[in-house]
């Protein structure tokens, strides 16, 4: 994209703030330009935290229901996957998805249950909890 193609509509969800974008200058390099956003940035953003927060609802449900851990819960409250997490984490995908099981949560241990808390920026007690 060029320089002057940088959209400049406008983002709702940015808040009026701007975000930096590459984009191609008059010399033929790139460089950052600040950029408000666009209307269809921001309609895929908005589908996106939807399904996030559907996620959410379900896992919800099913911790409650004991089917699933809390973790699984407050992975996607944080607005996270599998994969993310277990990066955050440092472990395994499949330990992840094995610690939504309510069966293995309970004891996992307390340096993991930290770990895992300190990725989704809550605190190890709330770990434990739906709310």
């Amino acid at each position: 994209m060029r320089e002057r193609d940088v959209p400049q509509e406008g983002n709702a969800v940015l808040e009026g703030h701007r975000k930096a974008v590459y984009a191609v200058g008059a010399d033929g390099k790139l460089r950052l330009v600040a950029s408000r956003g666009w209307e269809v940035e921001e309609t895929v953003t908005r589908q996106a935290v939807e399904d996030l927060e559907r996620h959410a609802e379900d896992a919800k449900r099913r911790a409650l229901a004991g089917d699933s851990s809390p973790l699984e819960y407050h992975m996607y409250r944080a607005r996270m996957d599998v994969a993310l997490l277990a990066q955050a984490v440092g472990i395994w995908r499949w330990r992840v998805r094995r610690h939504f099981r309510p069966d293995v949560f309970p004891r996992l241990s307390p340096d993991l249950r930290r770990r895992y808390a300190e990725a989704l920026g809550i605190d190890a007690a709330a770990l434990e909890k739906v709310d």
